[in-house]
């Protein structure tokens, strides 16, 4: 059974940084695309960022240059790096393949206060 298990959100002012974190089980993570996606309150869930398989990343614009996403395939974990953090950027953030798949976690919350 595959598990994506998200973990590493808090509350944090502004400017502030968290490091997110998403253990894979029942799956080898290194052969998928992978993705970090948050949803906030009354909108739609989006795609942060995402990694290849090589290795190869994007990020949406309104993360461009202040989040990194990353995977350590031997420990099956893919991570996002949150730094300059802003008030908006608060959701429940979660991981998933990229494209997303319909086997999505609990989330973690990052809650940014002004």
């Amino acid at each position: 059974q595959v598990q994506l298990v998200e973990s590493g959100g808090g509350l944090v002012q502004s400017g502030g940084s968290l490091r997110l974190s998403c253990a894979g089980s029942g799956i080898m993570l290194s052969i998928y695309a992978m993705g970090w996606y948050r949803q906030a309150p009354g909108k739609q869930r989006e795609l942060v960022a995402s990694i290849s398989r090589g290795g190869g990343t994007n990020y949406a614009d309104s993360v461009k240059g202040r989040f990194t996403i990353s995977r350590d395939n031997a420990m099956a974990t893919v991570y996002l790096q949150m730094n300059s953090l802003k008030p908006e950027d608060s959701a429940v953030y979660y991981c998933n393949f990229a494209p997303a798949r319909n086997n999505w976690g609990q989330g973690t919350q990052v809650r940014v206060s002004s």
